[in-house]
């Protein structure tokens, strides 16, 4: 079973915040040599602070995948404008009660190790963010994306729309995105990942989220 569920911040264990942060320094520094903060092997900025929640999505104890929730009405890499140098306007988040998502990624090397290559984890993923955000009522989830993850939203069916464009130091494109907590969303999401993987009856709409690791896909059987 590969769980999915939230820390906050000041909840972390010593070990659990060393793996995220280690995971984060292989991901962002190592594989895509982002402009980020490291410190004895581990990736961690001003915004991992009491007002951060974590998402896991964990399998045989192991961090497989994660992302950052950060209230807007707290300081966060939008509001703060540490994008801003890339955007041609000034980027402003409208007041309410959203969320920014930040550091979201998918450990490749522990998705081969344990085999999950077959498993939709990228679209639980994107689920679960739904799925959290609506459970603490949440109006919608703001993020600053890359090009490469606007394609892979897009390739999952997740509903995103782009607010501004921008062009990031590498000269690659980047997206100021907004993604709705509608049920429509939620069940789009639903129906892929039931069409992708074989499933024995487990809500998929409820938080925290229970996946069951099935040895083939429904598609196999």
């Amino acid at each position: 079973m590969m769980k999915f569920y939230d820390v906050g911040y000041n909840l972390l264990s010593n070990n659990r915040s060393k793996e995220l942060f280690s995971l984060r320094k292989k991901t962002f520094k190592d594989r895509l040599d982002w402009i980020v903060n490291c410190e004895n092997s581990m990736e961690f900025d001003e915004y991992d602070s009491h007002h951060t929640t974590y998402i896991f999505g964990v399998y045989q104890d192991y961090i497989i995948c994660s992302l950052r929730f950060i209230e807007t009405k707290y300081p966060n890499m939008i509001s703060c404008g540490e994008f801003n140098a890339y955007f041609n306007n000034k980027i402003t988040l409208p007041a309410g009660n959203y969320v920014e998502a930040s550091r979201l990624f998918i450990d490749k090397e522990r998705v081969r190790t344990l085999d999950l290559r077959q498993q939709p984890i990228s679209s639980i993923l994107f689920l679960s963010m739904i799925n959290f955000a609506r459970n603490f009522g949440y109006q919608g989830i703001y993020a600053i994306v890359s090009h490469a993850m606007r394609i892979i939203f897009q390739r999952s069916g997740l509903d995103v729309s782009v607010v501004e464009r921008g062009c990031s130091e590498k000269n690659k494109n980047i997206y100021l995105v907004y993604m709705p907590l509608d049920d429509d969303n939620q069940h789009r999401m639903i129906e892929r990942i039931t069409h992708q993987a074989f499933l024995s009856g487990n809500p998929l709409d409820s938080w925290p989220l229970s996946f069951p690791i099935s040895e083939k896909r429904a598609d196999q059987l």
